[in-house]
């Protein structure tokens, strides 16, 4: 019997020794919840004011967007803005796993095209990205090119269709029906989401010429201007888009301009220089050269004689994605030096400078294009030394809102 009770006794021992393990357990995972819901809690960024493109350029990866995504939260960048080719950057998929992986950065596609989704396909996934994020996402549109849809034997982009399809948009996401319309975004018997939607997802356009910045103040919530723009025509268009709202009984104020500056520190490799400024520029007038070309006031012999190259003429797709050093070694002497110069370069500290010259000129927040988060870093301790905080700090997350 006495050794019966003493068995009987270290049982109980054990099992109060079980229970005080598990009630350790217990507060140790009530501890770990009460962190992850004060984590949660901080919906704040350092730099609202500031965004940067996610895959930027070139990817044969698209999930390096995971990463880029969680290393731009991590520094404090208060958005990340998403571009689409159609190879392996899809708007939709990008953007799902941008919000995915994400808690408070600030995500929108610039751009996306009105004309290649249906609208009702396109407006589903601003109201997937709007609840998925919390209210994070904004969807925006731009032209796109005119050579690719000839090829694709979609329609060309104009002003009133994309004021047509924001309608279109607009209505679905509060809930309505769009009944028989026949306008210039096309025809549609009958388009409907969900009658208990009330949704209020930001619109933005990507602006460069005169009628798309003046669209863009009748319309949007948000814009984003171009890489390469001057300083002054950066104040030029942002003057634009204020006296296009104001002229259509809308509160200037109340659009967020984004400029776009492609910014290069100067402790990114040669090769990757090129490409991001070399090779970026030289895409872009291979595509739509007139129009930026004729908005910063250069000159349109200079774009000529660029594309009248040989060289340039027998290349076979885009300088960002395919040009090797040698090619954009050649390029590059072919561009005049002040295009280039439209830019971040040089050491952190003037970067940093140039940053601040864009918010001088009118912008509202900036977007630092061509580099990836990681390569950002040195530029973004850089301003934090010289940013007027309070100027900033109560921006939305949401890049298409502006201050409150």
């Amino acid at each position: 019997m006495t050794t019966e009770r003493a068995e009987n006794s270290a049982d109980r021992a054990e099992k109060s020794a079980d229970r005080a393990e598990n009630s350790a357990d217990r507060a140790e995972k009530s501890a770990d919840r009460a962190e992850n819901s004060a984590d949660r809690a901080v919906t704040g960024v350092e730099f609202p004011e500031l965004g940067c493109y996610g895959l930027a350029g070139h990817s044969a990866s698209p999930r390096d967007l995971v990463d880029e995504v969680q290393q731009a939260e991590e520094l404090g960048l208060g958005s990340v803005f998403l571009s689409e080719r159609f190879n392996v950057k899809d708007a939709a998929v990008l953007a799902g796993a941008a919000g995915a992986v994400s808690r408070h950065i600030g995500i929108a596609t610039a751009a996306t095209n009105h004309n290649t989704r249906h609208p009702l396909v396109t407006a589903t996934m601003a109201t997937s990205m709007h609840r998925l994020t919390g209210g994070r996402y904004a969807l925006g549109l731009g032209r796109g090119f005119n050579l690719l849809f000839d090829v694709m034997g979609v329609p060309r982009v104009t002003s009133a269709q994309m004021e047509d399809a924001a309608g279109i948009y607009r209505t679905l996401w509060k809930g309505e029906a769009v009944v028989g319309h026949d306008g210039p975004a096309g025809k549609y018997p009958f388009l409907m989401q969900d009658a208990s939607f009330d949704e209020d997802i930001p619109l933005m356009l990507m602006a460069i010429g005169d009628q798309t910045l003046k669209l863009a103040g009748r319309i949007a919530d948000g814009v984003v201007l171009h890489t390469f723009f001057s300083d002054e025509t950066l104040e030029r268009s942002v003057a634009i888009i204020r006296e296009s709202a104001t002229e259509s009984g809308r509160d200037p104020a109340a659009i967020r301009i984004w400029s776009v500056l492609a910014t290069v520190e100067e402790s990114i490799p040669e090769e990757l220089r090129l490409r991001k400024l070399v090779g970026r520029l030289a895409t872009y007038l291979q595509g739509y050269g007139e129009v930026l070309v004729r908005s910063n006031g250069w000159h349109l012999a200079d774009l000529e004689r660029f594309r009248n190259d040989p060289f340039v003429q027998g290349f076979s797709g885009a300088f960002d994605a395919v040009g090797t050093v040698d090619d954009l070694t050649r390029v590059s002497k072919l561009l005049p030096d002040h295009w280039l110069a439209a830019s971040a370069t040089g050491t952190a500290e003037q970067c940093a400078q140039r940053i601040a010259d864009q918010f001088t000129a009118g912008a509202d927040s900036v977007i630092l294009h061509g580099a990836t988060p990681t390569e950002l870093a040195p530029v973004l301790d850089a301003w934090r030394s010289i940013r007027p905080g309070d100027r900033f700090d109560r921006l939305p997350a949401n890049p298409g809102r502006a201050l409150p």
